[in-house]
């Protein structure tokens, strides 16, 4: 697929002089989500919404950003965005849209002083559309993996489509690992040669969305959350560590009836070559 489809859009707000940013999804109406953290250093908003016991099911957009818990603050910008549109969660009081973010640690490679705010927010949307840029853009600006062999590198944002028949899952991870892109281990899954400083073990964290045309409600999007997570740990390693907060949320936009185990393999792949993607355009000793 070379853009988006079922009416998503993503938009990216880029400091490169920071090195920070915020990447914005915005889902049509109707889309049903949940997800999932293995990490064990998250930073989210309305995560705990995302559970499949909880009664909200519809969610408006998702929010990737750097500047750690700070960068939560582009979300508010976000929400404004929509009401100002028209969207969100009919209350008796009004709308309220429903915005989940995740954030990353990359205070640690750029201006700390700076960190996406409301106007960030506001920002992404705008420059939402349904060919989005990749790399060193929105919430990857200031990703970097490595950290966990001593030998840090860029990183960034990627988005891979993978299809079969009439659906098709997508995936949009920023990542921000502490371990290495997994095509760098080597045979012996020992201790890495060099030690991790103290701020490399706190530097992390890699985040993303899987998004599908498939018909799916909030448990399909629970284990389309899960499976992603597979494809995560494929791709990096060490994944899930204590010191990365790895969330990734599962979104259904779609009507078209699909095979879900067969959904959740192709979340999986998707993840999984989303990754490698950044791996294959990040120049770097650890390729």
């Amino acid at each position: 697929m070379d853009k988006l489809g079922a009416g998503i859009r993503v938009g990216h707000w880029t400091d490169t002089a920071a090195r920070t940013g915020c990447t914005v999804v915005l889902l049509p109406d109707g889309a049903v989500a949940s997800g999932e953290v293995r990490g064990g250093a998250p930073a989210t908003r309305e995560f705990a919404l995302l559970d499949p016991t909880k009664s909200v099911s519809t969610v408006h957009a998702i929010v990737l950003t750097g500047g750690s818990a700070f960068g939560l603050a582009s979300c508010d910008g976000v929400m404004q965005w929509l009401e100002h549109h028209g969207r969100g969660f009919e209350t008796a009081a009004g709308l309220v849209p429903i915005v989940v973010g995740l954030g990353l640690f990359d205070l640690a490679v750029g201006d700390a002083s700076v960190r996406p705010g409301p106007d960030a927010g506001i920002a992404a949307c705008e420059a939402a559309t349904t060919q989005p840029t990749q790399g060193a853009v929105g919430a990857g600006a200031g990703c970097t993996v490595g950290k966990w062999g001593g030998d840090r590198q860029d990183s960034g944002l990627g988005i891979e489509t993978v299809s079969h028949g009439d659906y098709w899952v997508t995936a949009i991870v920023a990542v921000n690992a502490y371990g290495h892109f997994n095509g760098t281990v080597v045979s012996d899954p020992g201790p890495p040669a060099r030690q991790a400083t103290d701020d490399d073990i706190r530097t992390n964290t890699t985040i993303g969305v899987v998004v599908t045309n498939a018909k799916l409600d909030k448990v399909g999007c629970r284990l389309l959350a899960e499976s992603a997570h597979g494809g995560l740990s494929r791709a990096l390693y060490p994944a899930h560590t204590a010191s990365d907060g790895d969330a990734i949320v599962g979104a259904s936009v779609g009507e078209v009836e699909a095979d879900p185990h067969h959904v959740r393999l192709l979340a999986q792949l998707a993840t999984e070559r989303a990754i490698d993607r950044v791996a294959a355009e990040t120049p770097g000793p650890n390729r």
